[in-house]
């Protein structure tokens, strides 16, 4: 069964040695599938995937699973440059039992051609040769730089309909969410940001797979279940301008994890790590003051 819902990509709590706390990161895996999230999309963007190796991302995973995190509510993210290295990524999280994977395309290389995608994730398949992978495909060209066009995701789900069934589009462009949701309804199609969520549902999409879901959880699952209700438009407007908040005010990942440790008291939740730079704990307390405003409200996981 694909996803729907609200999916949150877990931020990843580090020491201040800049090894991953693994207790932590259980924690508020919990807490955020007891406020609702449909599933975890772990090791993506807001994850600092890229800055975890391999060994740490299979680590972490199998820490979840053995914690009692259901392996079909978690969608880690198994992209890498390497094929090889995707390969055993994506094998692993299929292994398992993970209901789904977030698979980038290969990053490093620009201007490759839709041929040279298709081959890297073609290449993924063949080499996992499982039945039970299930791969959402991970758009976001602003970081990437690298993308999955419109044909290129026909023809991957066209040539593996039952293994390529999804994609996250954080591309930030409504057009190609859009132009995505109306070619291709039997995907499950989820944009990036809960800024599009509404209009997304109203065209037939799955959800959405939003950073701001650490901290806006509730808010936003509220409007997911809700979206037919006459006020589905006033409940868009209210997560639109929180996930403003914290869009504009300092970069998404590090000034989520400062807004934690300022909430919390827990100063080891600002770490980032690097080539990421923490952002300064006055920013984050000047957006917890402007949030009540908004009727916004935050539990802390325990």
């Amino acid at each position: 069964m694909t996803f729907r819902g609200v999916l949150v990509p877990v931020l990843t709590p580090f020491s201040p040695d800049l090894k991953p706390d693994g207790e932590k990161f259980v924690a508020l895996c919990r807490h955020l599938l007891d406020q609702g999230a449909a599933g975890l999309a772990i090791f993506g963007t807001t994850s600092e995937a890229n800055s975890l190796g391999a060994p740490e991302r299979i680590a972490l995973l199998d820490m979840l699973l053995e914690a009692g995190i259901p392996a079909d509510k978690l969608l880690p993210g198994t992209g890498a440059c390497s094929v090889t290295e995707a390969t055993a990524l994506t094998a692993h999280a299929t292994a398992r039992g993970c209901n789904g994977v977030l698979l980038l395309p290969p990053f490093y290389y620009k201007g490759v051609s839709d041929d040279g995608i298709y081959g890297f994730i073609d290449t993924v398949i063949q080499e996992v040769g499982s039945e039970y992978t299930k791969i959402y495909l991970y758009h976001i060209p602003p970081m990437a730089q690298v993308g999955f066009s419109v044909d290129l995701v026909g023809r991957l789900h066209g040539d593996h309909p039952d293994t390529v069934v999804g994609l996250k589009d954080s591309s930030g462009d409504w057009s190609n969410t859009s132009a995505l949701l109306d070619t291709y309804p039997d995907m499950a199609i989820f944009p990036g940001s809960e800024v599009f969520l509404l209009d997304a549902l109203r065209k037939g999409g799955a959800g959405c797979i939003t950073a701001t879901g650490n901290v806006n959880l509730p808010m936003i699952k509220a409007l997911f279940d809700h979206w037919q209700d006459d006020d589905a438009d006033e409940r868009q407007a209210t997560i639109t301008a929180v996930r403003k908040v914290f869009q504009d005010a300092a970069p998404m990942v590090p000034l989520l994890k400062a807004y934690y440790a300022h909430v919390t008291g827990d100063a080891d939740w600002a770490v980032v790590r690097p080539p990421l730079v923490g952002v300064d704990g006055s920013i984050a307390a000047t957006v917890a003051e402007g949030l009540p405003a908004l009727g916004f409200t935050f539990e802390a996981p325990a």
